[in-house]
């Protein structure tokens, strides 16, 4: 189903988009100017909202549109719902599969005002774990006059930006014999010139790329027991263009013209958690997971093989669940386990400090989590509790200059109500949704 508006394209020559996951470049850094250096007292100046459905999936802004996907459900008892498995349920809740009916959609929004453009939905019952199907978890890939959507049950679309009319699209249960992970499709879609790439799953194509003009298949790679979570990245190691892939099984480098091997090293993510996108400094990679897991890999000169140079333990390493993490200088920042923000050193995984004060304030908390975004010579960071910091990270310490509180936490998780969706920064202005809605705050020096 499509709603249409007639909103033309304007000109933001003067102001950065966020057209994917993490920015222009994936890299979760913010290079506009002419921000502010601390929040007013009352708050930054809310722009607009727009209601919205549920979902994990974060905002990408391009080209004066704001695309973003949530989820449409019918009123249903979920404790009524039919469960999906062949004799007892698990008796952990974050392991209990239930057929949820429902839809996704994605939908385009204006960026001067918020209002919708056009949505497209799809019918999409959900088969993932009942306690966080509340909504599609990739964040849309904008390419030129194209989006990029990616559902939590493996429907990949390639739409018009313009109108929402569907170009292409994929299945990737019935085209590659996807096993559905407990939680869901989550990598983002990746751009790479001609070629989007995804991380699918099946057997020798848990790495596939298509055409992204018309979604043939162009090249399949790697098998994994699972595909997990984490979105592919391309960085240049050992003076080639590498794809990155971090699945339940290992740390994988391809060739992203024709999925060849380059080097593989065993890193295992606890039950295929691989969600954090790994990120490089030098020839060194880093990646961190649940309970405890963490490693930094160390690539040759030639850039065809690759050794662990230490993994991460309760004294060494950040390992950090829902959060990428981001390093300067050698020096790695991350949200660790039960949302303990901490400073390590890439090259040994020492730490040099912790605190809680990011995330919960003085003590840990279940499922805490902050994501990391640079701008200039500070950081934003912002936590679960849909609050937005702005601080300076260093081997020294953390120093806190400004806090905002900017939505409301909907999502019920381990006791707890928060917010889990990664915000967009563009138009010196913060994007960031919860489960009803979406709000743009305006972040620049003096308004406009």
């Amino acid at each position: 189903m499509i709603v249409l508006t007639c909103v033309g394209f304007p000109s933001t020559s003067q102001s950065d988009d966020w057209p994917q996951w993490l920015g222009t470049n994936r890299d979760a850094v913010w290079s506009e100017e002419g921000i502010l250096e601390q929040f007013p007292e009352e708050g930054p100046r809310l722009r607009w909202k727009t209601k919205l459905g549920a979902g994990y999936s974060g905002p990408a802004v391009a080209k004066g549109r704001v695309f973003v996907m949530d989820r449409l459900m019918p009123a249903l008892d979920p404790a009524k719902a039919r469960l999906l498995h062949d004799g007892p349920p698990p008796r952990n809740v974050n392991f209990i599969r239930k057929l949820l009916p429902g839809s996704e959609r994605l939908i385009c929004l204006s960026e001067s005002d918020g209002k919708m453009i056009w949505a497209h939905e799809w019918d999409c019952p959900y088969t993932t774990v009942a306690a966080y199907a509340i909504g599609p978890r990739a964040t849309p890939t904008v390419d030129g006059d194209r989006v990029f959507a990616l559902g939590a049950e493996g429907n990949l679309l390639c739409l018009s930006a313009k109108n929402g009319s569907v170009i292409w699209m994929r299945d990737f249960k019935k085209d590659y014999g996807l096993k559905i992970p407990e939680w869901g499709t989550a990598a983002h879609p990746l751009v790479d010139g001609s070629r989007l790439i995804c991380i699918v799953g099946g057997d020798g194509s848990t790495c596939v790329a298509f055409d992204k003009a018309t979604g043939r298949e162009l090249w399949r790679a790697l098998s994994a027991k699972q595909p997990g979570y984490c979105p592919p990245i391309i960085r240049h190691l050992g003076g080639k263009r590498q794809l990155l892939v971090w699945h339940s099984d290992a740390l994988e480098a391809l060739n992203p013209e024709n999925g060849k091997l380059y080097w593989s090293v065993e890193i295992k993510p606890t039950y295929g958690m691989s969600i954090g996108q790994p990120v490089v400094e030098g020839n060194r990679v880093y990646v961190m997971g649940f309970n405890r897991v963490s490693a930094c890999v160390e690539v040759s000169k030639d850039g065809q093989s690759a050794k662990l140079l230490w993994k991460g333990n309760t004294r060494r390493g950040i390992a950090g669940v829902h959060n990428t993490a981001f390093i300067q200088d050698g020096l790695i920042y991350a949200c660790g386990p039960n949302g303990k923000y901490s400073c390590a050193r890439l090259d040994s995984g020492e730490k040099l400090w912790s605190t809680f004060s990011p995330s919960e304030g003085e003590r840990p908390s279940s499922w805490a989590n902050v994501f990391t975004i640079k701008q200039g010579n500070r950081y934003f960071l912002s936590n679960d509790y849909g609050e937005l910091i702005i601080a300076k990270l260093s081997s020294a310490g953390y120093r806190e200059i400004s806090r905002a509180k900017l939505i409301d936490p909907t999502h019920q998780v381990g006791g707890r109500t928060l917010v889990w969706s990664h915000p967009a920064f563009a138009n010196r202005s913060v994007y960031l949704r919860n489960d009803r809605e979406i709000r743009c705050y305006s972040l620049a020096k003096s308004p406009f």
